[in-house]
């Protein structure tokens, strides 16, 4: 039988907030952070050339927290400044791997409904990185999962086989790839590239930079197992939260601002209850200021998010007791 899955939002810094969680709590990292020079309205702006030591005071303690065998996915884009690209993103995986992190994969988010656009330089963007990190080389990845299916495409491909396709046909650059084409045969799933397919979220459900709830469902599925334990540090909305609770994962989402912790947890609790009339065994009980239910999303003032910022935590998270989140096999 599932047991419960735990969702916890808290409100700061994540620099500060996960210094209450043990080392090796986490499973999963999945988040999306403020761009450099961008929201400066919401998250205040970073600006490029002091992104990566900002980043760097955080991501040492996701490091910290993160499992050996756990992943680390980051969702980010180099912005266009003065008519080149900023190096800002790629001095921060130099900057990564320096503190200890392994980057072990590039994927590639394809914004399926970007409208059309141009610069007089360069096109509209249409992608976005999502750069894998590691602890270690061995990690746990679960390929299965995010299997996709092969079309009727195969159905001409595979009627008349070469002698070729029949055994493994070498890579005539002598790369060491290769393929036998008669692998194929009977399969209706394959593995996917490492180019995902999402279109934008078409509402920005009151938050400035929204991404689409398949983009994390996406690493969540291939990266964790029920009962596994996910953390957003830049939580927003909470869109990685609600993916992992729909997948039965436990989360700790962690946002700055008031109105976003707020609101993340207006959507959580908003998606429970419309998930009731299935019996979906979830719950959500975790959210950490008592403050938050008295304001809707949306209509938070100075004096509200005064408040919320310094309501006192009613109790340590989870793992900060010792507890741990038990699932079903």
């Amino acid at each position: 039988m599932s047991l419960p899955v735990t969702t916890d939002i808290i409100h700061g810094d994540c620099r500060e907030a996960l210094r209450r969680f043990n080392g090796g709590t986490f499973d999963l990292i999945v988040t999306s952070p403020p761009y450099a020079d961008q929201r400066n309205k919401t998250y205040g702006g970073i600006k490029p050339d002091e992104y990566a030591e900002w980043f760097l005071v955080r991501s040492e303690q996701f490091f910290r927290v993160l499992k050996p065998t756990g992943s680390f996915v980051l969702n980010i884009k180099e912005k266009a400044e003065k008519g080149e690209r900023h190096v800002y993103v790629l001095e921060l995986i130099l900057a990564l791997r320096k503190q200890g992190w392994l980057w072990t994969e590039e994927y590639i988010w394809h914004k399926r409904n970007c409208h059309p656009g141009k610069w007089p330089n360069r096109f509209r963007d249409s992608w976005e990185r999502c750069l894998h990190f590691t602890k270690s080389r061995k990690f746990k990845m679960f390929q299965d999962a995010v299997m996709v299916p092969m079309g009727d495409w195969r159905f001409a491909r595979l009627r008349n086989l070469s002698e070729t396709d029949k055994r493994r046909d070498n890579s005539k650059v002598q790369s060491g790839f290769g393929k036998k084409i008669a692998n194929w045969i009977g399969r209706d799933m394959a593995y996917p590239s490492n180019v995902l397919h999402f279109a934008t979220e078409c509402a920005n459900k009151s938050h400035s930079a929204t991404f689409p709830k398949a983009l994390p469902e996406w690493f969540i599925k291939l990266f964790t197992a029920p009962g596994d334990w996910v953390l957003d540090p830049f939580t927003g909305s909470g869109t990685t939260n609600i993916a992992a609770w729909e997948l039965g994962r436990n989360s700790v989402g962690i946002d700055t601002l008031a109105e976003y912790v707020a609101l993340a947890k207006a959507n959580l609790q908003e998606r429970e209850r419309t998930q009731n009339g299935s019996h979906h065994p979830n719950r959500i009980n975790g959210i950490r200021h008592p403050e938050h239910s008295q304001f809707s999303p949306g209509k938070i003032g100075a004096a509200q998010k005064a408040a919320i910022a310094q309501a006192p935590i009613e109790e340590e998270p989870l793992f900060a007791q010792g507890k741990r989140a038990v699932h079903a096999a």
